[in-house]
């Protein structure tokens, strides 16, 4: 088992760098917005590729990112009734999820992405818009994205399963953003309860 941990903490570390890197591009979609929308009110100037460029960066954020925001447990969860349940289901739950959803889904993408990034490659695809980029290179992140997600992947596995058979400690830190809010509305709506017991 530690030799997969090791695996696991590999991916994790590769991850969690790109992610980390990669995350910067929005703040500079957000700086290309803005000047082009400066440009375009004040000289009445608009040009394709910028509005691509802006749509392209956000894109390379969501597929590269997305890998990271797994690993740190930030991806949306409906999870209403998953809290309520014990650990132990909780970790089931995951498990089944990760391996019989979140694979299969992956491999799918990675099959079907790859010639769809080949032929726009091949073909030198550009935008039908006048002005605009080639579309291979967003193509191509698609591809990417969904590699690092797979990876991602087998690493939550195989955490999952380290920590359902005691090899690794689940660490409570690591549940996200989204769990922290969660547990401070808890604790909000628990103390507006027992003041309006009190009162």
């Amino acid at each position: 088992m530690e030799g997969l941990l090791k695996v696991s903490r590999a991916i994790d570390t590769i991850n969690g760098q790109i992610g980390k890197k990669i995350a910067w591009l929005i703040l500079l979609a957000v700086i290309v917005a803005t000047v082009n929308a400066i440009i375009r009110k004040v000289f009445n100037v608009s040009s394709n590729a910028w509005l691509e460029l802006q749509w392209m960066l956000f894109g390379a954020v969501f597929l590269l990112c997305a890998s990271w925001t797994l690993q740190v447990k930030e991806h949306i969860r409906i999870d209403i009734v998953n809290s309520q349940l014990p650990k132990s289901v909780q970790r089931w739950i995951d498990l089944i999820g990760h391996a019989l959803f979140l694979m299969p889904f992956c491999v799918l993408m990675i099959y079907h992405s790859w010639p769809f990034f080949t032929r726009s490659y091949v073909i030198g695809e550009q935008s039908l818009s006048a002005g605009g980029l080639p579309q291979w290179p967003a193509k191509g992140l698609l591809f990417i994205g969904f590699v690092m997600l797979a990876f991602q992947g087998i690493s939550e596995i195989i955490k999952q399963i380290a920590i359902m058979r005691g090899h690794l400690e689940d660490d409570e830190t690591l549940r996200g953003h989204a769990a922290a809010a969660e547990a401070e509305a808890q604790r909000l709506l628990d103390q507006a309860k027992a003041q309006g017991l009190a009162s």
